[in-house]
């Protein structure tokens, strides 16, 4: 390891490079991974977690304790967004949001991203947030289903539908930004996407 290291100072020429300290190496990502949230970086570890079904009766046998603010965001968002859709629909909805909880592009908490851009009608990335229209929940038992997937979501279920996926839309609309936006996958009537590389510019 230190013949590859030499040699690699040796390719840079004439500049002067110190070889790092492993310990203050150390420190530093010690430092940067207590700085994170427990749950995002679990996700960067192959740890054990629930096996999901995708599948109704699945979802009905499940026992998690719903509860707290993040929660309440996310079971409302996947309510008022893909109650309609299939059990694996739901699933890959929660995806995108807690997608760009972890993106540097979008607001770090559930109720960040759910609620970016409320208060200007029409100009918000979730819908029923700027409608106009109050938001009533009329059918408890799917407003129970969509507690359960965003208890798992936040907790120990996989995000393995959407590709690392932070936009959707429904099958009966053309946003323009679809057209450079690499689509990861198709569940239900939501087509979904991540952001293109960005290049830099040096």
């Amino acid at each position: 390891m230190k013949k590859l290291a030499a040699l690699a100072l040796a390719s840079i020429g004439t500049m002067a490079v110190a070889e790092p300290d492993i310990s203050t190496l150390y420190d530093q990502e010690r430092r940067i991974l207590s700085s994170l949230p427990a749950d995002a970086v679990a996700r960067y570890f192959d740890l054990p977690g629930v096996e999901v079904d995708y599948s109704r009766d699945w979802l009905a046998q499940q026992n998690v304790k719903p509860g707290g603010a993040e929660w309440s965001c996310l079971a409302e968002a996947l309510y008022f967004e893909a109650r309609g859709e299939s059990v694996r629909g739901q699933f890959a909805v929660a995806e995108v949001i807690l997608n760009r909880v972890d993106s540097a592009d979008f607001p770090d908490t559930v109720c960040g991203v759910v609620n970016q851009g409320t208060g200007r009608k029409y100009q918000c990335q979730f819908t029923y947030t700027c409608d106009g229209h109050q938001e009533v929940i009329a059918e408890p038992d799917a407003y129970k289903r969509m507690g359960k997937i965003a208890a798992l979501m936040m907790t120990e279920a996989p995000r393995q539908l959407t590709d690392g996926a932070t936009h959707y839309h429904t099958k009966a609309v053309n946003p323009r930004w679809a057209r450079v936006f690499p689509r990861t996958a198709t569940i239900g009537v939501h087509h979904f996407y991540r952001q293109p590389t960005r290049l830099s510019s040096n």
